[in-house]
């Protein structure tokens, strides 16, 4: 049997002790599947006093990321310190220059510097591997990357944040708002003290930005992303959409359009009876659409410490059986300097279905109102919803619901900003696209 791969793991919280654990618990398996034992020899994190759960005789400590990447005692630098720059890029950088593959689970990091990464490992033949990045345990960068390498892809879409996710089902399923869900995701350790990242979509985004590159061969581009969050998701969204036959999820999409690439992360409807409308809590998914192939849906758990250590030894394990001196596939599916700058395709001529609710005073001429805006805009109508005002009173607060067939962004604005300056309104108009799924 050859000579071990030897690993170095930079970041030891639980996703970086896990890994560690497997890879000695596993070592047999997993040397037979490679071709070659793979030993943890150097780990590097904040702490060293900590316990973390496994037995580290035997392995190097280095007191930074940097210094662990440059040691010749490495072959592969692990990175799961996390953050787009700072200690995670500089190791890197520092396991470029040493000459070591890399493998990280760092999206925030990809979706920031991966092409330019990418084109120094390809220039010296080293392997850069991040299926932990996007989707957990799912296997989503090697199926794209190479099981479909002869496929064009038309479409991307999925779920991408599991708190998101626990947050939006919650609210369906035990009927409660979205600051009592989020507050239980807390503390149920879904989401952050800090939740932003995860429910205003960034974290969908930066994972996204990575879709986008390998299905559509474009640089990385996350600051071209339109992206809204679900912190403005009611329960009267909820049941409206349920009672439509929808369900909200938030979506990051990519598609190729006649003007670019369109991407974008928002509340979204899907037909409650669809794949992916029946993902539910803190799974992930994620839809492919090509060619060649068809639909494909992948659906698994999107975050955890073994869903993603998982993802991270598989990709250890593809550089354990690679030929030495041999570059695998390329980081984003094609040659870093063969990406195409990233064309994007403006929200304002986004094309689909929309559900507007409207909260309005229930007085004459409000009705006539909403429907004149929306025919001076084009806008065709599939379905409206009025429920009546609870009581008496002649001027109540009424809600109804509009559901348009294929309109355009900037029709739909126009509109909406239209009724606005008519005064009819009480509070704001809620917008939400539908989505076509599978």
């Amino acid at each position: 049997m050859s000579e071990p791969l030897r690993i170095g793991i930079a970041g030891l919280g639980t996703v970086g002790s896990s890994v560690a654990q497997i890879l000695k618990n596993k070592s047999n398996s997993l040397a037979h599947r490679c071709g070659r034992p793979i030993a943890v020899t150097g780990v590097s994190a904040r702490d060293r006093s900590k316990d973390r759960g496994f037995d580290m005789s035997g392995i190097s400590w280095f007191d930074t990321p940097e210094q662990l990447a440059a040691s010749p005692d490495i072959d592969v630098f692990v990175e799961l310190v996390g953050g787009e720059n700072g200690a995670a890029l500089e190791g890197i950088k520092a396991a470029i220059g040493s000459g070591r593959h890399i493998v990280t689970a760092n999206k925030a990091l990809l979706a920031r510097h991966g092409v330019e990464l990418a084109r120094a490992c390809e220039d010296k033949g080293l392997i850069l591997n991040f299926e932990a990045a996007v989707a957990g345990g799912i296997p989503v960068i090697k199926t794209m990357r190479e099981s479909l390498a002869a496929n064009d892809c038309s479409r991307v879409y999925g779920i991408l944040n599991g708190t998101a996710n626990y947050i939006l089902t919650r609210m369906e399923r035990d009927e409660i708002s979205f600051d009592d869900c989020l507050a239980d995701a807390q503390r149920l350790g879904y989401a952050e003290a800090d939740p932003t990242f995860d429910v205003e979509g960034q974290d969908t985004a930066h994972k996204l930005a990575i879709l986008t590159s390998i299905a559509f061969g474009t640089e990385v581009a996350v600051d071209q992303i339109y992206v809204e969050g679900i912190s403005n998701i009611s329960l009267s969204d909820i049941h409206a959409a349920r009672d439509l036959g929808y369900r909200i999820k938030l979506l990051g999409v990519a598609q190729r359009t006649a003007t670019g690439i369109e991407q974008r992360v928002h509340p979204t409807m899907v037909p409650l009876g669809s794949m992916i409308g029946q993902v539910d809590s803190v799974t992930n998914a994620v839809a492919i659409e090509a060619d060649t192939v068809g639909s494909l849906l992948l659906s698994g758990p999107g975050a955890g410490g073994n869903a993603t250590a998982s993802a991270v030894i598989g990709d250890i394990a593809d550089i354990a059986k690679s030929r030495p001196g041999h570059q695998e596939a390329p980081v984003f599916g094609r040659p870093a300097n063969e990406l195409e700058p990233y064309r994007r395709a403006g929200m304002s001529s986004h094309a689909g279905g929309y559900f507007i609710r409207l909260t309005v005073h229930d007085r004459l001429g409000v009705f006539a109102s909403l429907a004149g805006h929306m025919a001076e805009n084009d806008i065709s109508l599939e379905s409206i919803v009025q429920r009546k005002a609870s009581n008496g009173d002649a001027d109540a607060a009424k809600t109804v619901i509009l559901i348009t067939h294929e309109s355009t962004e900037s029709e739909v604005r126009k509109a909406v900003n239209a009724i606005l300056d008519d005064g009819h309104l009480i509070g704001k108009p809620q917008v939400i696209r539908i989505e076509p799924a599978g």
